[in-house]
């Protein structure tokens, strides 16, 4: 009997993602997928899902989900004062829920993204062999993976296991300013010492204007004019661009395949799990390594 998720409330911006969409970027087609991967890895982990499995990408406010059919279910990345009936639930843990039961979420306490895993086999439509969310220019091309109020899932479960946990000191810890590795980008000699100073000697703020797509940061990268029109080249999720204006630009999972911009760096891999805990108003420090 299949365990019937419905969306009494979407929250900000609830969807479904799984590790990505591999082997269409020449097409233009991003990679998306979870933005925090390891916190994601680890919710599929508790409830005996493969890593790839699909779950939910919870962001800063999260939904009221009405949950019917005995399931596990686990939550883990930010801390979104996560309830079932009231009652407040651990994270970082298998959760059984034996019969229907309200799951909803509170105050964000830290961290930007949460990631509920339910286990079982997802009753959902794959494209492209993956159900993360994809946009193309504002249309929405994977409708289902949008949680709206009203969504309903349906999810086959799996056998239950037997309760997991992952201990305390082994859970990440989400500050609102990171300090975040990253390499030489393509362009960096382009940039004036100058620049390079003072663009690795500063905090950049997240701005409003952040999603998905990419963090643009409330800063400005001084003694800066593009001194040459470049040819569209590849760029890929972590790739910090400075805009004709000295704006940098973080890209995240959902970014394009190419870009005409000036690429100052690139953010190490093993970092953008962090970084993607980051919201507007939280402050990155860059580290060149």
């Amino acid at each position: 009997m299949a365990t019937k998720l419905y969306f009494q409330r979407s929250g900000l911006q609830t969807t479904i993602q799984d590790m990505g969409r591999l082997g269409y970027q020449n097409k233009g087609i991003p990679v998306g997928g979870t933005m925090d991967k390891s916190s994601a890895q680890a919710a599929n982990w508790l409830v005996g899902n493969n890593s790839n499995s699909p779950l939910l990408e919870v962001t800063i406010l999260g939904p009221k989900i009405e949950i019917e059919g005995p399931c596990q279910i686990a939550i883990t990345g930010a801390d979104l004062s996560p309830t079932i009936d009231g009652q407040v639930i651990r994270m970082y843990q298998t959760i059984n829920i034996q019969k229907k039961a309200t799951l909803a979420f509170g105050r964000l306490k830290n961290g930007c993204r949460a990631y509920l895993a339910v286990g079982g086999q997802w009753q959902i439509q794959p494209w492209l062999g993956s159900y993360s969310t994809a946009t193309n220019n504002g249309k929405m091309l994977t409708p289902h993976s949008f949680i709206r109020e009203k969504s309903q899932l349906s999810i086959l479960p799996n056998i239950p296991i037997s309760v997991r946990n992952i201990p305390i000191e082994k859970q990440p810890k989400f500050n609102s300013s990171q300090r975040i590795r990253v390499s030489k980008g393509p362009e960096f000699n382009l940039f004036s010492a100058y620049s390079i100073g003072h663009f690795f000697s500063h905090a950049h703020p997240i701005s409003p204007q952040s999603n998905r797509m990419g963090y643009r940061l409330d800063s400005k990268l001084i003694d800066f004019e593009p001194k040459q029109e470049l040819i569209s080249s590849g760029v890929i999720p972590g790739t910090i661009q400075i805009s004709n204006s000295g704006q940098p630009i973080v890209l995240m999972k959902d970014a394009q395949t190419t870009g005409g911009y000036y690429r100052l760096g690139n953010v190490f891999s093993e970092d953008l799990d962090r970084l993607a805990q980051l919201k507007p108003g939280d402050s990155i420090w860059f580290s060149l390594e």
